[in-house]
C-alpha cells in the first residue's frame, strides 16, 4: 500500500495527524496464540463477569432479569431473522413485514392505542422522539413538562435533543418520591406542547396520571406516558389513562440484559398522529391475486423520502428485538403475561414484608409494581456485602437501594437478600 501511494513509511502515511495526537509509543499487544489457548483466555475473561444465570439479580432501574423462553432463543438464531435488511421491497420481504405487523398489533393491544411504529432504539430515545413529535405537531409550542421521577438516563437524552433548539424541557421536582401534581399543573400553559409521566416511575412508584392528563388536554397539548410493558398486564393501559402517545423500554419482553443492549424502544399513538410518528409502519393489504400482503405504509413520511422535512431521522427499526418481543408475547400469551406480572408484584410484596420485619423501611411509602427503594445509610457497602455473598444487588441511590423483583426470583433468594441487608 505504501509503495502504491509513493510513501516509504507508516509515519509518512499518518503525517497529516498533528504530533500531539499521535500514539508515539508501541502498543502493548501480546503475541498471537493458538486457538485452544485463545479460547481458554477468553473463558477466563468472561468468568470475571457476574452472570444472572449464576447469581440472583435484584438490579432493575430500567433493565430487568426476566425469564426468556427457550423456544425464543432458538428461533432468533435463524439466519433469515438476524440478517434481514430493511424491507423496502415488499415482494421479497413478506416474512419480516408480517413479523413487524404482528409486533405492531400486539403493542397496540398492550398499550390501548391505535397505531404502533416498527420500534426505536430504546426507551430513552423513544421518549425523546415522542416529545419532539409533540413540538412538531403543536406548530410553535416548545415547552415539554417532565417530572424528575422519569428515568435519569431518559432525562439526559431529552436534554441532548433539546440542544437543537426546537424543544424546551421544564423539569418539575418530585415530592416524597412521587410526581408533584400541583407543580406539574402549574408548569403547564398555552405554550406547552406535551406533559410526560413515567408509570411506574423510576423509583417504582405507581403514579396518579389522571390530573396531569386533564391539565395538558385543557391546554390542547399532548399527554405522553412512558410505560413498563410487563406491568400493563395488570395496570391501566396508557390508552385508559387518556394518553396520546405511549413509549417505553421493550427489553423485558424477551430480551436478555446483554450488558446494556441492544434494547427496544416502543411507541404507540392515537390515529390522529399516524403521519407524524417516527420510524416505520407496516400495513396489511391484498395483492393482485386477492391474497393477504404486507407493505411499508405511508412511506412519504419517511426520512428516505422527506429527508430534512421528516419528523425524525432515526433509521433503524430494531427489527430483531421487535421480533423477540413478538415471539415472547406469543409464547406467554395474554394469561401468561398476566401471571408473570402478578408473580413479580407478589414477590415484591413478600420482599417488603420481609424487609420491614428485619427492621428496614421503604424510602417511599407508596404503591409499587415490582420495584421499590429501601432506605440504607451506605448503599455501596450494602451492595459490596451482597456481591461477596453471591447476589447482584440494587441500583445505588444517595441513601437507598432500588431493588427489582422479577418472576425469576424465589422467596428463598429474597430471604437471603433480606438477611444480608439486615446484617448491614
Amino acid at each position: 500500500m505504501l509503495q502504491t501511494l509513493g510513501l516509504s513509511s507508516l509515519d509518512q502515511l499518518f503525517s497529516d495527524i498533528q504530533a500531539d495526537l499521535q500514539l508515539g509509543r508501541e502498543l502493548n499487544i501480546p503475541a498471537g496464540c493458538g486457538e485452544m489457548d485463545l479460547r481458554s483466555h477468553l473463558k477466563e475473561l468472561a468468568a470475571r463477569n457476574r452472570s444472572t444465570e449464576d447469581f440472583p439479580c435484584f438490579l432493575g432501574a430500567g433493565a430487568y432479569d426476566h425469564y426468556i423462553p427457550a423456544a425464543l432463543e432458538q428461533l432468533l438464531l435463524r439466519s433469515e431473522f438476524y440478517t434481514a435488511y430493511t424491507p423496502y421491497q415488499p415482494e421479497i420481504s413478506q416474512g419480516i413485514l408480517q413479523s413487524i405487523f404482528e409486533y405492531q398489533t400486539m403493542m397496540c393491544n398492550l398499550t390501548g392505542l391505535d397505531v404502533s411504529n416498527a420500534s426505536l432504539y430504546d426507551g430513552g430515545s423513544a421518549l425523546a422522539e415522542a416529545c419532539s413529535l409533540a413540538c412538531v405537531n403543536s406548530k410553535g409550542r416548545r415547552k415539554v413538562v417532565v417530572p424528575d421521577t422519569v428515568h435519569p438516563e431518559y432525562l439526559e437524552i431529552l436534554k441532548t435533543y433539546s440542544l437543537a433548539g426546537h424543544m424546551e424541557i421544564v423539569l418539575v421536582p418530585s415530592r416524597k418520591g412521587a410526581v408533584d401534581i400541583e407543580a406539574v399543573e402549574s408548569a403547564i400553559d398555552d405554550q406547552t406542547a406535551a406533559a410526560v409521566i413515567q408509570q411506574p416511575s423510576f423509583y417504582g412508584v405507581i403514579e396518579d396520571a389522571g390530573p396531569i392528563e386533564k391539565a395538558i388536554h385543557a391546554h390542547k397539548g399532548l399527554f405522553i406516558l412512558a410505560a413498563e410493558p410487563i406491568s400493563l398486564a395488570i395496570l391501566k393501559s396508557p390508552g385508559q389513562w387518556g394518553a396520546d402517545i405511549a413509549v417505553g423500554e421493550g427489553q423485558p419482553l424477551g430480551m436478555s440484559l446483554s450488558m446494556g443492549g441492544p434494547y427496544l424502544g416502543f411507541m404507540t399513538v392515537r390515529k390522529s398522529l399516524m403521519r407524524k410518528i417516527p420510524g416505520r409502519i407496516v400495513g396489511q393489504t391484498t395483492d393482485g391475486n386477492g391474497k393477504i400482503a404486507y407493505v411499508l405504509t405511508l412511506q412519504a413520511r419517511e426520512q428516505h423520502i422527506r429527508r430534512e422535512q421528516a419528523t425524525s431521522n432515526i433509521c433503524s427499526n430494531q427489527a430483531l428485538c421487535a421480533l423477540a418481543a413478538s415471539m415472547y408475547l406469543t409464547l406467554v400469551g395474554p394469561q401468561g403475561l398476566t401471571d408473570i406480572a402478578r408473580r413479580c408484584h407478589q414477590l415484591a410484596l413478600y420482599a417488603r414484608q420481609a424487609l420491614e420485619q428485619a427492621g428496614l423501611r421503604l424510602k417511599y411509602d407508596r404503591p409499587f409494581f415490582n420495584e421499590f427503594a429501601v432506605s440504607i445509610t451506605d448503599p455501596a457497602a450494602a451492595n459490596r456485602r451482597l456481591q461477596e455473598n453471591g447476589i447482584i444487588g440494587g441500583y445505588e441511590m444517595k441513601d437507598a437501594l432500588l431493588l427489582a423483583f422479577t418472576e425469576k426470583r424465589t422467596t428463598a433468594e429474597i430471604d437471603r437478600l433480606v438477611a444480608i441487608l439486615g446484617g448491614v
